[in-house]
């Protein structure tokens, strides 16, 4: 019975852990299931994951990609900006080194125009320091010798055209020069000739003018014009005895219109009677005439001033009656006329020129004087090309 309860034990722990082994093996397929299904999920969690970190790091990169391209973009146009900048900067530069190089051209070129004056006064500071009291008597009368000629062929002053040759005269007589001597002896000559010339009196004819044109007022109109001022009436001449009735009662009516009326008897055939402002026109023509001549007097015209002298003339013939006071008046035109009020003036520069060639006038007096004489010459030789200035630095001397 102990037997049999031992291996009805023995079967019963058997059967029971048949049944935990088979319980066991159902409970780890069921794990083994589980797991499985774990795994499963884990890695289709783990897929999608993936693609949505897949997709935004696509979406990431797309839009880092655009900021890098808009990066560049901004980039290209600030390059742009600088190459500009750079091309402005070195345009810039390029004009103000060319501003500076010319105005450091110019500045250089007024430099030396400073210096070539600057040396140009020195140089004639030196050559007027070291000229002789003679030198300097001759530059005098050179000048005054210009002056002469200026003056005589210019204006037509004669009495100073004088006085200057006598002072360049007296320069040269001062000078002690031996080579003056020619030209002093041209000098005089033409001093002789200028004493010779006739020279009209411009101021008293012009007077004379003057005194025709304060006349014209005077003057009497061939032609009637109206608002003429009236006259003293005539003395009544005695009537023939033997006057009929009508000269009587003629006669009555020209005492009546006495006082109002001036009977005046002409030769010339009345045409037109003239206004008083064509009267006053033909005596303002009559002194515009006479202004003519003046004008001409003074420039020392002698065509224009015969001319204006005949038409004049021809003007007081045509247009005022022949009287006592016309008779005066075209009686000192023919005065006038008979004046010459141009005279034909020598030419004095032949001692211009030798006393500005005085080197040749010294040079032929050396040769000229004896080898004693001559010695004495030459030593004063290297300062006798001093003498011989031009026109525009002896005025100044002069001066």
């Amino acid at each position: 019975m102990a037997e049999l309860s031992e291996q009805q034990e023995q079967e019963l722990g058997e059967t029971k852990q048949a049944r935990r082994s088979r319980s066991g093996f159902w409970f780890g397929v069921i794990i083994l299931f589980f797991v499985i299904g774990l795994a499963g999920a884990g890695f289709y969690l783990f897929t999608q994951l993936r693609d949505k970190q897949e997709g935004l790091g696509g979406e990431v990169k797309g839009q880092m990609s655009k900021q890098i391209a808009d990066y560049q973009s901004q980039l290209v146009a600030i390059q742009s900006q600088l190459a500009t900048l750079e091309a402005n900067i070195a345009g810039k530069d390029t004009h103000f080194t060319k501003t500076l190089a010319d105005f450091s051209q110019l500045h250089n070129e007024k430099l030396e125009n400073t210096r070539k004056e600057l040396n140009e006064a020195i140089a004639q500071v030196q050559r007027q320091l070291g000229k002789t009291r003679g030198d300097w008597l001759i530059a005098d009368a050179e000048y005054l010798l210009s002056v002469a000629n200026e003056r005589l062929h210019l204006i037509g002053d004669v009495n100073t055209t004088r006085e200057a040759l006598e002072a360049a005269d007296q320069r040269l007589r001062e000078s002690g020069d031996a080579a003056t001597y020619k030209v002093r002896e041209e000098i005089a000559r033409e001093i002789a000739v200028i004493k010779s010339i006739t020279v009209p009196d411009t101021v008293g004819i012009y007077a004379s003018i003057q005194t025709l044109q304060d006349r014209v007022d005077k003057l009497v109109l061939l032609l009637p014009y109206t608002g003429k001022a009236l006259t003293a009436p005539a003395e009544e001449k005695q009537k023939p005895a033997a006057a009929t009735e009508d000269h009587g009662l003629i006669d009555s009516a020209v005492n009546q219109l006495e006082g109002f009326v001036t009977i005046r008897h002409t030769e010339h055939e009345v045409k037109e009677i003239l206004t008083p402002e064509e009267a006053q026109f033909i005596q303002e023509q009559l002194r515009v005439k006479l202004e003519m001549v003046k004008v001409s007097l003074v420039q020392h015209n002698e065509a224009i001033f015969q001319s204006s002298l005949a038409d004049a003339k021809k003007w007081i013939e045509q247009h005022f009656t022949k009287n006592a006071d016309s008779d005066s008046f075209i009686a000192e035109l023919d005065r006038i006329n008979t004046i010459n009020v141009h005279s034909q003036f020598p030419d004095i520069s032949p001692s211009l020129k030798m006393l500005r060639d005085i080197t040749k006038l010294r040079i032929e007096s050396d040769k000229a004087m004896p080898p004693a004489e001559a010695a004495p010459a030459q030593t004063r030789e290297p300062t006798k090309p001093a003498a011989t200035v031009a026109p525009a630095e002896a005025a100044p001397a002069a001066q």
